[in-house]
């Protein structure tokens, strides 16, 4: 699934996980009379559904959620590189959990009970800061892959790629974990449309293989049958 971006015409979107449903309603409510555009999830599963395939601004997340806890929402956010601000809005107030949070990447933390004004303040505050700065190395696994270089290890042993096959490679890891088809493979890394010639990616992926997947475990690129490719270290 491709991300949807937002326009800068547009409001800040903010993304809220939480299954207490009147403290949602209430925050979403609040907020949303601050002129921000929220979406609202009641649980762990459908808060990473929607912070995995829409580009926030900033997500308001609750740790205490059925399914998926929100540490592991937040620990998918930043493995995935997503720069979305975190305010983490909890009744946990114990120190250790407060480090935990941070060191999985949360930007602030609130705890409740809370006033509606503490929270917008710190939404506020957390939407002023600049973007932090994004790593020019992507990981997978043992994969590396240096932006700035653009030289691309695995297991420490440098991999020889042509330009298209890099080009490949690193928007695979720019998006790890999520599945991309075809055509926007074609359309980001041939910067065209080629009507009926996707096979092209087929081909390239099969180069990739050879020299990314072939002498190592784990097998990091993935065929998703009828849709596209990923590139994972997570178990299918």
């Amino acid at each position: 699934m491709s991300k949807v971006k937002r326009s800068r015409s547009h409001p800040m979107r903010l993304l809220l996980i939480e299954d207490e449903h009147k403290v949602a309603d209430f925050v979403a409510r609040g907020l949303r009379a601050e002129r921000f555009a929220v979406d609202v999830a009641g649980d762990g599963e459908t808060g990473w559904s929607l912070a995995s395939s829409i580009d926030y601004d900033l997500v308001i997340l609750d740790l205490m959620l059925p399914g998926l806890s929100g540490t592991e929402v937040l620990r998918r956010l930043r493995r995935r590189n997503n720069a979305a601000a975190v305010l983490v809005l909890t009744a946990r107030d114990a120190t250790a959990d407060k480090v935990e949070n941070f060191e999985a990447g949360a930007d602030d933390y609130l705890t409740k009970p809370f006033a509606f004004a503490e929270l917008l303040v710190r939404v506020k505050a957390l939407l002023r800061r600049p973007p932090p700065a994004r790593s020019h190395v992507l990981r997978v696994a043992d994969l590396e892959v240096d932006r700035l270089t653009q030289q691309v290890r695995r297991g420490g042993k440098r991999l020889e790629l042509t330009a298209k096959e890099y080009a490949l490679l690193e928007y695979l890891a720019a998006h790890a974990g999520r599945v991309l088809t075809r055509t926007m493979i074609i359309e980001h890394v041939w910067d065209e449309s080629f009507e009926g010639l996707t096979n092209i990616v087929d081909v390239y992926i099969r180069h990739l293989r050879s020299k990314v997947d072939e002498d190592h475990d784990p097998k990091l690129i993935r065929t998703v049958r009828g849709v596209g490719y990923c590139i994972s270290d997570e178990m299918p």
